[in-house]
């Protein structure tokens, strides 16, 4: 039987359920969390063979400890994995020290984890990326928006999200951001591209084949979502468009992935701009070597009639998997911010949308910021009526 670690296991909460389908597939599946045994969910208490509390996964010696002695106990560990984008360096740097070679290890973080890296293996993949500057001094980056023109957008080189992302649009805000980063961080600066962003999301096999492949689309900026505490929409693609598909793939090949599940990020332009290509052109953006955060499994599951942690689990047990896809449609997400005057009341999407339906539930403040208070998932067969579910239940009065 071979050994799974699962770092925090409980959160997000539907994680669980990579555990139980591992359980399912004869994986020996080991939690490490700081949640106590007698707060998890049944489900999760039930996906589990073992959980080692500790007080605080930020402590990285506690959660050393902790895979010491699950080695121990259990002997060798084949597996150690979060799925987490916040956890993906002490993952690494767990496989590394516990010579555990299933996934990357700290000599690989560089390239997955800091923007300006990332670039090169994008461009290698032959997709174009945004001109950047590693923001040092005022004069610096004046020099950098000269050749690229306001506005800018900065950010920490090694971030999560769109934690503490600027948009500069002017000499005043520029100052404003030099002033207010955070000491420490290592930040980059991009031109701004006028897009949407459109993702790769996929489970990729241990010969760095995809084993499945869907996308998603985030009409609205992440940025000014978290910046301007906006609504939260993006939307399961019911076909993968394929220049995505394309685009994906090289950047699989490029990045050297192999056994993971992965959401990669690309700029779709929405207007023709210079140096970057033609309204409709991909550009990268980022790749998160995880997946798409929050709900988003289930949501794939909902639009293609699937089951992502169970093919997920089947790549780890058995490098392959029989899981059916079945009828696709768009599955959209509608994430909506408290203190808003909304037309529909909460009960009112419910009524209207209620046969279309599939997760209606309050968000944790920890991810509230990026997506919304009140969250909606309603699956559609057209276009046309995931545009109007939008229109319809982020309406506002006057």
């Amino acid at each position: 039987m071979k050994n799974f670690i699962f770092i925090s296991p409980n959160f997000p909460t539907n994680y669980w359920q990579f555990c139980r389908e591992l359980k399912n597939n004869g994986m020996n599946v080991l939690g490490i969390g700081d949640q106590s045994y007698d707060e998890l969910t049944q489900e999760l208490k039930d996906s589990l063979n073992e959980y080692y509390k500790v007080s605080s996964l930020e402590n990285e010696d506690e959660v050393y400890r902790a895979v010491a002695f699950l080695t121990f106990k259990h002997g060798r560990i084949d597996w150690l994995e979060s799925n987490n984008e916040y956890w993906l360096e002490r993952d690494a740097k767990l496989r590394t020290d516990f010579n555990i070679r299933s996934g990357f290890q700290v000599e690989d973080m560089p390239r997955v984890k800091y923007k300006s890296q990332m670039k090169e293996y994008y461009m290698k993949a032959g997709i174009p990326v945004a001109r950047y500057h590693m923001v040092e001094n005022l004069e610096g980056c004046k020099k950098f928006i000269d050749e690229v023109g306001y506005p800018v957008v900065a950010k920490p080189d090694n971030g999560v999200g769109a934690s503490d992302t600027w948009k500069i649009e002017n000499e005043q805000q520029l100052e404003n951001f030099l002033e207010k980063r955070m000491n420490g961080v290592s930040y980059i600066m991009e031109e701004f591209i006028y897009a949407e962003v459109n993702s790769y999301d996929a489970i990729i096999d241990a010969d760095g084949e995809p084993m499945f492949e869907t996308g998603n689309v985030t009409p609205m900026s992440i940025m000014d979502i978290v910046n301007n505490d906006d609504n939260s929409i993006y939307y399961i693609l019911k076909t993968l468009p394929e220049d995505t598909r394309k685009a994906g793939r090289a950047t699989v090949k490029s990045f050297g992935v192999r056994s993971r599940f992965v959401h990669f990020e690309f700029f779709r332009l929405t207007k023709n701009q210079k140096g970057m290509g033609k309204k409709g052109d991909l550009v990268a953006l980022e790749v998160n070597m995880r997946p798409c955060g929050g709900f988003t499994p289930d949501m794939i599951n909902f639009a293609h009639s699937t089951n992502v942690y169970k093919i997920w689990a089947d790549m780890i047990a058995y490098n392959k998997s029989t899981v059916p896809v079945g009828k696709h449609a768009y599955c959209a997400f509608a994430g909506r911010r408290d203190g808003k005057d909304f037309m529909m009341s909460d009960w009112d999407v419910m009524e209207r949308y209620g046969g279309f339906m599939k997760m209606a539930e309050r968000l944790p403040d920890v991810l509230s910021k990026a997506m919304g208070n009140q969250m909606f998932v309603a699956v559609f067969d057209t276009k046309k009526e995931l545009e109007g579910f939008y229109k319809k239940i982020l309406e506002c009065r006057k």
